[in-house]
């Protein structure tokens, strides 16, 4: 590959950065490339300004702009995720940029929100691309055939979804650089069994800790749930109603297996917060009075906290297992939400409905 200013044989790599950057997606992918001895490059749109992370951690400042950048002097071009994309596609340059590197076959990786910048670039028709999941209905309407896998290659587009699939991103961005095999000591991109967590951790991810905590979280959150929905299927006297909240008690009891599972395997043990949840739900279901709607707007109310809990954690963390337990749990609340209030919409018509004349009744003109 010819390199017009690159003399030393390494890699060259542009990242291209803006303000509110997720972190850890810039910050794995950047530190994977450079512990591989390649040289990076970050792009902004402004030459001295400090870019800073969405989350606090990161605070750097770009070494060139988008502007005077050219496509041809680079091998790869990565684009992270977060609030980012959404400035940097609008940035006339940066788009030019990234489509001048797709149409020169350079390798153009995108994690979670990064392929905003595809879409603006028209750059994603009959293209098989993932990305974060509140823009897959975009990434299809852009003409991308949208695929909820860690990792999506298609010639020399790389896609990937969220923070839980940094490392393998990653790894799979360094194999097609030519950085590899047994030598390199990186999992194959494909293994499901490799400890992923521990790779991004070394690139500047997610702590053992940071995990733990987690977990730890979406168990308290769990452990709280189950012994509030005991609580609510005692007080119900709906059967219909009963019957549902039975089916969430079982799948919360999945639920708390899996996290305490792999906190185990991590070598990890339940927080104090996840020891005294249930304790906390039974004072506060104690308070709940017996009406049958008030149980069930309860368990709502429950389920709607839960989904934005989760739906936090499920793209904080870079570790592909927890993370895919988070999402699990996230999309059973989504379910279950729709369910409840199904239920609760049904008994509320009833009672709003005026009763309706008996069969043969007299009607008055």
């Amino acid at each position: 590959m010819t390199d017009h200013n690159n003399h030393s044989g390494k890699k060259k790599v542009a990242i291209l950065i803006e303000q509110a950057v997720e972190d850890a997606e810039f910050t794995v992918p950047y530190n994977g490339l450079k512990q591989a001895g390649m040289e990076v490059v970050i792009l902004g749109s402004r030459m001295n300004e400090k870019y800073k992370g969405k989350r606090g951690k990161l605070s750097i400042q770009a070494d060139g702009t988008t502007t005077e950048a050219i496509a041809a002097e680079f091998d790869a071009v990565l684009i992270p995720g977060g609030m980012a994309p959404d400035k940097m596609r609008r940035n006339p340059n940066t788009v030019r940029f990234v489509q001048e590197a797709i149409q020169q076959g350079k390798l153009v990786a995108a994690v979670c929100h990064g392929p905003q910048v595809l879409i603006e670039g028209d750059l994603l028709k009959g293209k098989q691309a993932t990305g974060f999941s509140a823009i897959a209905k975009d990434m299809i309407n852009a003409g991308a055939n949208y695929v909820d896998e860690p990792v999506v290659v298609d010639g020399n587009l790389i896609t990937s979804r969220e923070p839980g699939d940094l490392a393998i991103f990653t790894t799979a961005i360094l194999s097609r650089l030519g950085y590899g095999g047994k030598d390199a000591a990186l999992p194959n991109e494909k293994d499901t069994t490799a400890e992923w967590w521990k790779l991004a951790d070394a690139w500047g991810g997610s702590t053992k800790g940071d995990i733990s905590r987690g977990l730890n979280t979406a168990l308290t959150g769990e452990r709280y749930s189950l012994e509030a929905l005991d609580k609510y299927f005692e007080k119900e006297s709906d059967s219909q109603i009963k019957s549902l909240f039975q089916e969430m008690i079982g799948n919360k009891q999945r639920h708390i297996e899996k996290l305490e599972t792999y906190l185990q395997l991590l070598g990890e043990k339940p927080s104090l917060g996840a020891n005294i949840a249930n304790q906390y739900a039974k004072v506060k279901t104690a308070l709940t009075g017996s009406d049958d709607i008030y149980q069930l707007r309860s368990a709502l109310g429950d389920v709607q906290t839960g989904i934005g809990d989760i739906g936090n954690l499920c793209a904080t963390y870079t570790d592909p297992v927890a993370t895919a337990i988070f999402k699990e749990i996230y999309h059973d609340l989504l379910k279950y939400e729709q369910q409840l209030v199904e239920l609760y919409r049904a008994r509320i018509d009833a009672q709003i409905q005026p009763p309706k004349p008996t069969t043969g009744a007299a009607v008055s003109m």
